[in-house]
């Protein structure tokens, strides 16, 4: 990225703008933008998603409760993905602290591989935490694939707390959890 990124600046949660890259609500008109950066992530290293999901539906879902964002690049072209997902199966595993309920599960993090390795996946996660709160969590948590070194890096470094471990989706995961008053 051309300019260091301003963790004040992701901290607003407006329209996110940097010199060559905005952050915003995906419209209905990204829809299959984000499709094609979702089925670019299948079959990379860690990734669980196959051919079915995620798939339009889950976009569709998102969309519907203005729960997908965005990172396009100067050109318009939507290089990162991120949503706020309601997975019944994941607000119920037992792991997450009762005192910082309710929880809002981040899901579907999605960075284009020509972008990877550059802070973005950390940017998106931070400014879809800071919009937890404004949708009435206290706390946001996140299923990290447990063989993914570079994503636990990741979310090491934003002060994630591993909280637990399950199986899910034919998937090891840690489950991840960060106190929102704290970001």
């Amino acid at each position: 990225m051309n300019d260091k990124i301003n963790k004040d600046k992701i901290l607003k949660n407006e329209n996110i703008i940097f010199d060559d890259y905005i952050i915003n609500s995906a419209t209905r008109q990204d829809a299959n933008e984000v499709l094609a950066l979702y089925k670019m992530q299948i079959g990379r290293a860690f990734c669980p998603w196959t051919d079915n999901y995620p798939d339009m539906q889950e976009i569709e879902f998102d969309l519907s409760r203005n729960a997908l964002f965005v990172m396009k690049n100067k050109e318009g072209k939507i290089i990162a993905a991120i949503s706020i997902d309601e997975d019944e199966a994941v607000s119920k595993l037992p792991y997450w602290t009762k005192q910082l309920a309710p929880g809002g599960e981040l899901a579907r993090l999605a960075v284009h591989p020509d972008y990877q390795n550059q802070g973005i996946a950390r940017i998106m996660l931070l400014y879809a935490m800071r919009e937890l709160p404004n949708r009435g969590y206290r706390s946001a948590h996140f299923l990290v694939n447990r063989l993914n070194v570079k994503a636990l890096r990741s979310y090491d470094k934003l002060n994630f707390n591993n909280v637990g471990e399950c199986e899910m989706f034919d998937q090891p995961f840690y489950c991840y959890e960060k106190d929102l008053a704290n970001i």
